[in-house]
């Protein structure tokens, strides 16, 4: 599959779409306690800004992969700019919580078709020798999205109006959605032309992540026994018996059930929500300890968060190196276990803890990711048949983004349910200092929830066992 002569310049167009997309994330998660100061909305609310642009990128994921691998990377890649940049905008003049949410799952429909093609076009370009790196690299520029976003975001909203952290994608989008264009549209596709898509699984697959969310979600409001709860946890369980049968029939469908018979595909795969999942416990509710009881501006609470990344940018090679040589298995293993006690020793913090007792929990968690995320990625790849890594990109790409959308709905879960049991019944919305202790009881019951997953995830990662034969 032909994507350019050139593919340092295609891995630098897909550099500055994995950059953008992180940026996103990270920018918006340290603004979270001033949007929700200036939109006057709870946690309940507001969770749902990072919550409905991950879920509706899990929801579109695999569609978008399994589209550029009918009609090619760029067909998908480039209009990903277009629609990301159009998001941006309308999220930058929302007045509304509403208005801000529908806006953000606009913009996520960008994301999705980047994130779709971008570890499937550097797989495409680099021999299977090369691709531990490559990712490796890719993983850099996530430390380089990761790593400005929080110091970015904080600045920003301490000197100006939050709306800016989205205005910013405006002009990178637009310049980006025309390099791609040119670059990318001489590529060749080899898919079959009599393939079609599968556009009744791509719905139910959307169906069941968006009731499994809201099932969660309701499961805080009303309990285990609430009606609403019941309803779209059975929804869920329909719509994914429906997309098995279906898949399993069709000729052609969104996605390929024989990936789930490679073990050196799924286990990686299923690894990644675990990971994912536990870290953004951290991700979601770390802001709002450091501003709130901490009493951290938010420009400072941004340099706190750049912690956990930073080592992204020395690790990520070097791991990637490390695993084209000895395999993912041990190194992904030992990145778990250094999340998970990171993790934990974070439930550990006192409101008034010492800066520097935070840093360094946060950069124990940030060398965890590093040595996890580009062996287990360069192992999932290389796991499947050329033809198939379009999908198997977006399927551990879903699997990154449910997973953060998991640790999100967890971190609220946990977070509201221990606040709500602890003040009285009160949601969390304005912060005042005499509730400092059901915060701080609230926040450590969440972060020990993250690290109990992780754990969990040490277990699934061993059990993959030796990734000698790659493709």
């Amino acid at each position: 599959m032909g994507v350019s002569d050139n593919k340092w310049i295609t891995f630098a167009l897909v550099a500055v779409g994995v950059f953008m997309s992180t940026l996103d994330g990270s920018i918006v998660n340290i603004a979270l306690p001033v949007i929700m100061k200036d939109l006057n909305v709870p946690m309940t609310t507001i969770e749902w800004v990072p919550l409905i642009y991950l879920l509706t990128i899990s929801s579109l994921l695999l569609a978008f992969g399994r589209l550029s691998d009918l009609k090619g990377r760029w067909w998908v890649f480039y209009r990903g700019f277009i629609l990301f940049s159009l998001g941006s905008f309308i999220c930058g003049i929302a007045r509304h919580a509403i208005w801000l949410v529908a806006a953000r799952s606009f913009q996520g429909v960008g994301a999705a078709m980047l994130m779709a093609c971008s570890p499937a076009l550097v797989v495409d370009i680099f021999p299977p020798q090369e691709r531990g790196r490559a990712l490796g690299m890719i993983g850099t520029v996530v430390a380089a999205g990761l790593t400005t976003g929080p110091a970015l975001g904080g600045m920003i909203v301490s000197i100006a109006s939050w709306r800016y952290i989205f205005y910013i994608n405006i002009p990178i989008g637009i310049f980006a959605s025309i390099w791609a264009y040119r670059v990318l549209k001489t590529e060749t596709i080899d898919a079959p032309t009599n393939e079609t898509f599968d556009w009744l699984g791509a719905v139910l697959l959307g169906v069941c992540f968006c009731s499994i969310i809201i099932a969660l979600a309701r499961l805080h409001s009303r309990g285990a026994t609430g009606l609403q709860f019941m309803f779209f946890a059975a929804i869920a369980l329909i719509s994914a018996a429906g997309l098995y049968r279906l898949e399993k029939q069709k000729p052609y469908p969104i996605f390929d059930l024989s990936l789930l018979r490679i073990r050196l595909f799924i286990l990686p795969v299923l690894s990644a929500v675990i990971l994912f999942m536990g870290l953004f416990t951290m991700v979601f509710l770390m802001p709002f300890f450091l501003v709130h009881p901490a009493g951290y501006s938010p420009a400072k609470a941004g340099y706190f968060m750049v912690a956990p990344f930073l080592f992204l940018f020395f690790v990520s090679p070097v791991s990637g190196w490390i695993s084209d040589r000895i395999g993912s298995r041990l190194l992904c293993t030992l990145g778990m276990i250094v999340i998970s006690s990171g993790l934990f020793l974070l439930s550990r913090l006192s409101a008034s803890a010492h800066y520097l007792s935070i840093i360094w929990r946060l950069a124990l968690i940030g060398i965890g990711i590093s040595l996890f995320i580009p062996p287990n990625s360069a192992t999932a790849m290389s796991a499947v048949p050329p033809e198939r890594r379009g999908i198997a990109g977006s399927t551990l790409a879903t699997a990154r983004n449910f997973g953060m959308v998991l640790g999100v709905a967890l971190a609220g879960l946990v977070f509201n349910t221990v606040f709500n049991a602890l003040s009285g019944g009160l949601s969390f919305k304005v912060y005042a200092p005499e509730q400092r202790s059901a915060f701080m009881t609230a926040f450590q019951y969440a972060m020990v929830s993250g690290a109990v997953v992780t754990g969990l995830g040490v277990i699934v990662t061993f059990l993959r066992g030796s990734d000698s034969n790659r493709q």
